[in-house]
């Protein structure tokens, strides 16, 4: 019954609201098709999908502007319980941990981001491009991967959904053997090659972008010299992207020695 009341309450009143010309909507309906294999029902959710919130729209008497923010709420429940579910199944003898850390690299941020990418998502997404430069380098279109997925469970239910998460994206896209063997911590490493070598190791770790989408730049210094620079959606993330690039740079000098 939430359906019913979710379109009634939202999108009925406001189907004038999202007119479009014709070509744009064949064009949405063609990629939606494309992406899960059949038609959609109600294009206007996938619509609302792509619409990032730097371009959200008042709704008229209420107070909400329309942004894929609360699908994308919704497609991160969905597609986290359905990861969880089809990794509790398949890794029978491992604890906790092990799944949480699993899932945890299967829906970060930089994974989706990348997903969403290969999907094509990032031709559809609508923003402003005054801000393009600071969006690109945030989740945006991670954040539309899962409002996508909210829009595919509230369009075709759960058992639709999962099939199109199962197959779809975690077959597509994931290694799950190479995803469970990664595990390097690059800081470490980085910081043992500076206590062998004698050498001073720092991170300068600078916040951008809005509460909501922030992103760190971490610089790696050695001997109070930036070495690399990585950017990541939390601070340890920058941190292990810019000891990477920096072990990116030590290796080939290592492989001569």
């Amino acid at each position: 019954m939430l359906l019913p009341l979710f379109v009634s309450t939202v999108f009925d009143p406001l189907t004038q609201f999202f007119r479009s010309p014709s070509d744009k909507e064949k064009k949405l309906k063609k990629a939606v098709a494309t992406l899960i294999g059949t038609r959609p029902s109600n294009l206007e959710l996938y619509r609302l999908a792509f619409m990032h919130t730097s371009v959200s729209k008042p709704v008229t008497g209420k107070d909400l502007r329309l942004s894929n923010e609360r699908l994308e709420y919704l497609g991160d429940a969905v597609l986290g319980m359905v990861v969880a579910e089809y990794l509790f199944k398949k890794y029978p003898y491992k604890d906790e941990g092990f799944l949480t850390e699993i899932r945890s690299r299967i829906v970060n941020r930089e994974s989706l981001n990348l997903v969403a990418r290969k999907l094509g998502l990032d031709k559809l997404v609508e923003y402003d491009p005054n801000r393009r430069t600071v969006l690109t380098r945030t989740s945006m279109y991670g954040d539309a991967l899962e409002a996508f997925v909210g829009a595919i469970y509230l369009d075709k239910g759960f058992q639709f959904t999962k099939k199109f998460i199962l197959k779809r994206l975690l077959s597509s896209y994931f290694d799950l053997d190479k995803v469970v063997e990664t595990n390097i911590n690059y800081k470490s490493q980085i910081i043992e090659w500076a206590q062998r070598e004698g050498r001073e190791v720092r991170f300068d770790v600078t916040e951008k972008g809005t509460a909501r989408h922030k992103e760190f730049i971490a610089e790696l210094l050695i001997d109070n010299e930036v070495f690399a620079t990585g950017s990541g959606f939390n601070k340890k993330k920058a941190e292990q992207s810019a000891s990477e690039k920096g072990m990116e740079k030590l290796n080939p000098v290592k492989s001569t020695e």
